[in-house]
């Protein structure tokens, strides 16, 4: 029996002003200092152990996520797609959800995927704009074509929390009037979904993987 696989793709930043990316490298912390603790777990970095044996996962590091260029992470995306296979399950986090969004609109995948899941995902309509002057950069894209996606992927989730403080709610409200098939799940208290554990997505993908 073939193991099920799941492509995760982690966010990022990207900026349509490169000026605006300078001033933001002068003010984001640093990390790698001698006596920094031990960063936080995540979900995200445990996935492949908590599906477990019957889950072929691949979650590759995509590049210059500090100021991630939609070409870039095109090119690396399409690296991987010698290893994948019909029935495939793509999750996209924050910047990464654009990204498989943007991707599919623009672009047809050789295999077709059984889901797909967008995780706090920026929408792609440039309504993101920070302090730092972080918008999305080249990762916006033609939202009225959004509807394309359900002739691409199996099933599209949407899961986003009300109190997320990155990318508002709004965009999963937007994301879901653009893909009225969709299904939407809401949280109240995952933020970013910058938690340890992440049942919920883990359960949606088992019964994703099931049918």
């Amino acid at each position: 029996m073939k193991k099920q696989q799941i492509l995760y793709i982690h966010g990022g930043d990207a900026f349509s002003n490169y000026s605006n990316y300078l001033e933001y490298l002068k003010v984001i912390d640093i990390s790698g200092l001698p006596d920094e603790p031990e960063p936080p777990k995540r979900w995200s970095k445990t996935l492949r152990e908590d599906l477990g044996e019957d889950y072929e996962v691949f979650s590759p590091s995509m590049p210059n996520k500090l100021n991630a260029q939609y070409q870039e992470w095109k090119i690396w995306f399409e690296r991987y797609f010698e290893y994948l296979r019909d029935d495939i399950i793509l999750i996209g986090w924050s910047l990464g959800g654009m990204f498989l969004a943007k991707y599919l609109v623009e672009n047809d995948l050789p295999f077709k995927p059984k889901a797909l899941f967008l995780l706090a995902a920026v929408y792609g309509d440039g309504s993101l704009l920070d302090e730092s002057g972080e918008d999305g950069g080249d990762f916006l894209y033609d939202v009225t074509r959004l509807s394309e996606i359900f002739g691409k992927v199996g099933s599209v989730t949407i899961m986003h929390s009300k109190d997320d403080f990155v990318v508002p709610y709004e965009h999963a409200l937007k994301y879901k009037a653009a893909l009225p098939e969709a299904t939407l799940l809401t949280f109240e208290d995952k933020n970013h979904f910058l938690v340890e554990e992440f049942p919920e997505l883990l359960e949606k993908i088992r019964e994703v993987a099931e049918k």
